[in-house]
């Protein structure tokens, strides 16, 4: 009734009808994307076999070999170590925000965290690049290597914790934090058993949200990791992602060649298809409560 209400003004309506459209047109493109890419997809599939991508001796076009496994192996390997040690900093940057920071230095604090999330990727990936690889490469040679990857997407996906975090721990009611209070709580156990379970879902859509951005990050890998197609067998071995590998032989593939970067990009929608998924059950309070 109160919506009837709400909606009955001219003005509400021809919004209510833009949103509709903007809606329409970005699912359109989704879509137009996911098609292009199978159509794109399936002269590899069709002439390689899904199965070669994942059972090959190796990644070699031109040799006749496609397997894909080693560079989402390095994918998911360096997505999971950042995203690791990102989540618990970020969720404490916004904890330390919202409870601990003097207001003035909880202002500046988010400033600069909205800077660090402003700084271009090629930036990131030229610092890691002429510092952070020569560190890594005096601890263990070659310095090129999924360490460097882990910590360049660490530091790149930190932001979007962080910001993610405060935002969801300022939206926690006051009667909680006060109740808790006149319980006796410290605040600690305050922020640990009353705040966190009120903002877990949107702890967790930020979760997602960098997940994503550390599986779709291209420039600063390509920059830090190496680019050697294998599986790593530990920190300091180089690795090449899906996405490094996309951008360094589109310009040149063709053929089944070009085909199959079009199969790896559809494998990398798969998993951002399957982030959104889960961001939209967590969102809807279907999981964890």
């Amino acid at each position: 009734m109160l919506k009837s209400k709400i909606l009955s003004s001219p003005n509400d309506l021809w919004l209510v009808w833009i949103l509709r459209l903007l809606a329409m047109i970005a699912g359109a493109i989704a879509l137009l994307i996911v098609v292009f890419l199978i159509l794109e997809s399936l002269p590899a599939l069709n002439h390689v076999g899904l199965r070669r991508f994942f059972t090959d001796a190796s990644w070699n076009p031109t040799a006749g070999f496609y397997n894909l496994l080693p560079m989402l192996w390095g994918t998911l390997l360096a997505m999971i170590g950042s995203v690791l040690i990102a989540t618990p900093v970020g969720i404490l940057s916004g904890v330390f925000c919202q409870f601990y920071a003097p207001v003035k230095v909880a202002a500046l604090y988010r400033r600069l965290i909205e800077l660090l999330a402003g700084i271009p990727s090629v930036v990131y990936g030229f610092w890691g690049l002429v510092v952070l690889v020569p560190l890594i490469n005096q601890i263990h040679p070659p310095g090129t290597s999924l360490l460097a990857g882990i910590a360049i997407l660490t530091i790149m996906i930190l932001p979007t914790m962080a910001l993610v975090a405060d935002a969801s721990l300022a939206k926690v009611p006051v009667s909680y934090i006060q109740g808790a209070a006149v319980l006796g709580l410290s605040r600690w156990a305050t922020i640990r058993h009353i705040v966190f379970p009120a903002a877990k879902s949107g702890l967790f859509t930020g979760l997602i949200l960098q997940t994503g951005r550390a599986i779709g990050e291209t420039m600063a890998i390509l920059m830090v990791c190496g680019n050697v197609v294998q599986t790593p067998k530990s920190l300091f071995d180089p690795i090449r992602t899906l996405t490094a590998n996309i951008a360094l032989e589109m310009a040149y593939a063709t053929a089944d060649h070009r085909s199959a970067l079009f199969v790896s990009g559809l494998v990398l929608m798969g998993l951002i298809a399957m982030l959104v998924a889960i961001a939209e059950v967590i969102s809807q309070g279907k999981i964890y409560g």
